[in-house]
This record gives C-alpha cells, sequence and structure tokens, in this order.
C-alpha cells in the first residue's frame, strides 16, 4: 500500500504574527511527504477546540512544545501504517485518542495540522492538486470571496467595536475580475484614509487600521470606498463580522467606542438601521453566542433579506448546525477547520449546512500561514465562499492567488459562483 504512513513528525515554526504554531510533516510509503499547519484565532468561540499551548513566559505562554510531544508521541504511534486515502479513518482515530468535546487532550492545533498535513500528502500520492483530491469528481465553481477593508475588534485592538468590515464582489463575472474589484475597493479606502489624515497601517489580517468615531462611521467610509471605485449599484455588497460575543455578554451589548450598552432588542434595533441604510448584504454573528433567542428573532426578520453567518454560535459543528437549521437560526456556516479540530469534521459541519440550504464559507483565521489549503477547501467542496481576510499581507494573498491559479489552470473550466452563493441571491 504504497499511501501507508510511516512518519509523523511534529515542528514549532511561525505564524503571521510572529507567534509559535504547529507544523506536521507526515511522510508514506512511496516517499510522498505532506505539510499541515495550525493556524489560530484571535476572537474564538467559546465551544470550538482549543489549542494546547505550553502556558508560562516563554513566548507569552503560546509556545507549542506540548503539542509536538503529542504528535511526536501517541499521534505517531497512532497513525504508523495507516492508509493515508482514507481521510475518514485518519480522523476518526485522532478522535478515539482525545474524546473531549473540544479537544482538550491533544490539543486542536494538534489534530488540525495533523488532519491537514495527512490531507496534503494523500493529494500529492493521487498526483492530483489538493482541490481535485477533494472534489472526487464532483461539480466545483470559484468562490465568491469576502474580502475585509477595515479591521476591528480583537484583529485591530478594539479600536471599533464591530471585527470586520468587508465586501464581496457579487457583479463579478470571474474570480480574476472580484480580485480586481476588490483591490480598487481596498486601494480607495485607504486614500479615503490618507484624506482625512487617519492612514496607520493595517491590522491583523491585512486591513486597514480603523480610525474612526464611531462604528457607523467606519459603515459609512467603507459605502463611500465602494462608490469611489466605481463599484456602487449593487455590484459590490457589504459583509460585516460583528463577532458580538466579544462585547455582548447576558443579553447586553456594550460598544465601547461609543460608550453605549443595548439590550438584545435595541442592539437588533441598531443592526437594524444600518441594513436600511447601507449596501449591506451579510452578517456574521449579530449576537453573543448565548443569546440563541436573539439569534432566532434577527433571523426571523432579517433571513430573507441577507445572509446571516453564524461563526462563535455554530463553531463549525455539524450538531450545532443542524440545531440551529431546527430553531431557525441563521442561514449560513461558516467553516474554520481548526475550530472543528479535522477536516472530515470541518466538512461535516459544511454539509449540515449545504443540506439546509444555506450559505457555506470556507474561512482563515487571524493568525495564519503560507499554508494555501482552504483555498482548496473552498473550490473542492464547492463551498461557494471563501473568507481570507484582506487584500495585504502575504499570508492572505497567497490563498487569494492560488485561486487565481486554479481558475486560471483550469482554462475557464470552473465556473465562477458569483453572487449565487449567497442565500438570499439565488434563482
Amino acid at each position: 500500500m504504497s499511501t501507508r504512513i510511516t512518519s509523523v513528525n511534529g515542528y514549532r515554526i511561525w505564524d503571521s504574527r510572529g507567534r509559535p504554531t504547529l507544523e506536521v510533516v507526515v511522510r508514506l510509503q512511496d516517499g510522498t511527504v505532506g505539510h499541515g499547519i495550525a493556524p489560530a484565532g484571535a476572537s474564538r468561540g467559546s465551544h470550538e477546540a482549543i489549542e494546547l499551548r505550553d502556558g508560562g513566559s516563554r513566548f507569552g505562554g503560546l509556545g507549542v512544545d506540548q503539542a509536538i510531544l503529542k504528535v511526536n508521541g501517541p499521534v505517531r504511534v497512532a497513525l504508523i501504517g495507516m492508509d493515508a486515502a482514507n481521510q475518514a479513518d485518519v480522523d476518526a482515530r485522532l478522535l478515539s485518542l482525545d474524546a473531549s468535546p473540544t479537544k482538550s487532550v491533544l490539543g486542536g492545533n494538534t489534530t488540525v495540522a495533523t488532519s491537514l498535513a495527512v490531507l496534503h500528502a494523500s493529494a500529492k500520492a493521487a498526483g492530483l492538486p489538493l482541490w481535485r483530491h477533494l472534489s472526487q469528481g464532483g461539480p466545483v465553481t470559484m468562490p465568491l470571496p469576502e474580502v475585509q477593508i477595515f479591521g476591528g475588534g480583537a484583529h485591530a485592538g478594539r479600536r471599533v467595536d464591530i471585527q470586520d468590515f468587508l465586501v464581496m464582489p457579487v457583479g463579478a463575472q470571474s474570480f480574476d475580475e472580484a480580485m480586481c474589484m476588490c483591490a480598487e475597493i481596498y486601494r480607495h479606502a485607504g486614500l479615503l484614509m490618507q484624506e482625512r489624515g487617519s492612514l496607520a497601517g493595517v491590522a491583523d489580517e491585512g486591513g486597514w487600521w480603523p480610525a474612526f468615531t464611531s462604528n457607523e462611521d467606519a459603515l459609512e467610509a467603507l459605502t463611500l470606498a465602494i462608490d469611489r471605485a466605481g463599484y456602487g449599484q449593487g455590484q459590490a455588497v457589504i459583509s460585516l463580522d460583528i463577532a458580538a460575543s466579544e462585547f455582548g455578554r447576558d443579553g447586553r451589548y456594550r460598544l465601547a467606542l461609543e460608550d453605549k450598552v443595548y439590550d438584545t432588542d435595541a442592539w437588533l434595533d441598531v443592526l437594524a438601521s444600518w441594513l436600511s441604510r447601507y449596501p449591506i448584504a451579510s452578517i456574521e454573528d449579530p449576537v453573543a453566542e448565548d443569546d440563541a433567542a436573539g439569534m432566532a428573532k434577527f433571523t426571523q426578520a432579517f433571513g430573507r433579506k441577507i445572509q446571516i453567518i453564524g461563526d462563535d454560535f455554530l463553531v463549525t459543528n455539524a450538531q450545532r448546525v443542524d440545531q440551529a437549521v431546527a430553531a431557525g437560526s441563521c442561514n449560513a456556516v461558516l467553516v474554520k477547520p481548526n475550530q472543528a479540530g479535522t477536516i472530515s469534521e470541518a466538512r461535516a459541519a459544511m454539509q449540515a449546512g449545504q443540506r439546509a440550504g444555506w450559505g457555506t464559507v470556507i474561512s482563515a483565521r487571524s493568525g495564519e500561514t503560507e499554508d494555501v489549503a482552504i483555498t482548496h477547501l473552498a473550490v473542492g467542496w464547492n463551498a461557494g465562499q471563501l473568507k481570507v481576510g484582506s487584500f495585504a499581507r502575504s499570508e492572505r494573498m497567497a490563498k487569494w492567488n492560488e485561486a487565481l491559479r486554479i481558475e486560471r489552470e483550469s482554462g475557464g473550466a470552473i465556473p465562477f459562483v458569483g453572487a449565487s452563493a449567497l442565500p438570499t441571491h439565488r434563482a
């Protein structure tokens, strides 16, 4: 069996914020080598897979020596001899080593880096691009990109409360055109900040560093940047990642920038007012992860008009997606492989969303690496949407550029999904 796993090794490398992260290298009997790297989030749902970090003072407690020991110990012993071509079996073996719901024994960084390494090795052994290996001959599309223009929240020193102000180029006819549109919007947003004398570099994911007097001020600036770039009249629309769990708790939402506190109903009124005034087509985590009633109420009010994405609310968990479908909450799921812990679990969460007719968004994390696997997941799984971060910083651009290569090398055989990726834009 040429795809039998013969070695598994863990190493420390560094992520886009200069913090330690885990790389796993898997070698197969035929000599094929696969590398998998764990990304890291800044804002995290309380139910997502937990990273195994060393604690202490070194590297601010973020060392990964303990995770390396897990890889080079129990994980290696469990996977040697397994067939890398059977991803589900490999991931099930990893889960058998850690029965905790949040991967607290091995660490989600340990499991996701290992799962990714096996996936890369299997695709290489088959002589296939990763997206084609993942698609298994099924239909695929080039995803609609969701690109951060202004960073905020935990990604930008909490200078504004809303975490991400993003655009989606729904009027594009190809992924290449979509990138061109995003480039112009990003450029004009920077010029606008420069005019205001508030251009101060970029946030964690490459979006412009926020320098606004209110959260709505950022919405006004983004709308103006879209218009200045020439993409008004619905060609490019706004997506907000509220990340409300970062400032909402027990039904109370405090906007620190404006020193205002709202209960759930009043907070939903604020979002409704924004929807009435700005070209917003998607909102992620509009309420806190523990505000199930608020999420259902918001979805009932606006789910036919906009995409409502669950991130912290769903934590890439198929069971939680099914529960949300039953409760009438959300109409889209954000899929972060490290939030689930393995590739198989991430795919199960995405498929749960697809069965319900939801939008599905493959997403990077704020602490990223040069690994471009999520681009291939978005194409190969036919997810429809890809959220990488902004239009700057090489760990982001590597993923956008990989999508351009896939589109180019397909010779036009892979259609661009465009606006139909949004559940509210489908025929």
